[in-house]
This record gives structure tokens, C-alpha cells and sequence, in this order.
């Protein structure tokens, strides 16, 4: 194998996981210090690897980073039940570099309350 196709291998090995750690990087995520905000939500996205939110908060748009939809759905929250404008109350973890981001831990909507991790 030639220099240049050693290192183009090398590279390949080094990227894969450090996709995976980015997808899957909760420690970005400030979990000594949980939040609960109600509001309604500016937009629901229903999609894999996971769903997806939007919300104000703070005088900002927050982007809500929800679980997988099959663990939504195996808990008890359907995509009927989330839609723009909704109010509801999450509760979750902000990014520690202060990205106007939130893991969330716990959607109430209604009088149904869902644990999504």
C-alpha cells in the first residue's frame, strides 16, 4: 500500500469513531445541574436516530434533543401528541459550551408525563 492510501486508511479508522462519540456525546451535556422549562414549541421534528424540538427559552431558540422515536413511541409518546405550538414542560440538561441546547430527560404534555432515557 502506497503513502497516501495509508494515510486516506488511517484517517478512515481515526473518523468512525469520532462520529460516533459526537452522535452519542451526552458528556457535552451539563447533568449536575437539570432544568425544567415550560413553553410552547416552536417546531417537532419525528425522525431518527432521534426526535427533535424547538422552543423558546431565555430569550433564545432552543434546539431539544429528544430520544429515539421507538423509545418515544414504547413509552408512551406518540407523534400525535407533540405538535407545534403545544405547550409543554421539559425537563433535561443544557450544553456545558452554552449552545442554546438541551438533552431532555422528561416531557410532560397534558397530564401525561414521559421518561425518555
Amino acid at each position: 500500500m502506497n503513502l497516501p492510501a495509508r494515510y486516506a486508511a488511517a484517517a478512515l479508522i481515526l473518523a468512525v469513531p469520532v462520529t460516533a462519540y459526537a452522535h452519542h456525546g451526552w458528556s457535552s451535556y451539563d447533568e449536575t445541574k437539570p432544568v425544567t422549562i415550560t413553553g410552547p414549541l416552536n417546531s417537532v421534528s419525528w425522525g431518527n436516530p432521534h426526535g427533535t424540538a424547538r422552543v423558546n427559552w431565555r430569550d433564545r431558540q432552543w434546539d431539544v434533543v429528544l430520544a429515539p422515536t421507538s423509545r418515544m413511541n414504547t413509552r408512551g409518546l406518540q407523534l400525535g401528541d407533540i405538535d407545534k405550538g403545544q405547550r409543554v414542560t421539559l425537563t433535561g440538561y443544557l450544553r456545558r459550551d452554552g449552545t442554546a441546547e438541551m438533552r431532555i430527560e422528561r416531557i410532560r404534555v397534558g397530564d401525561k408525563t414521559v421518561e425518555l432515557r
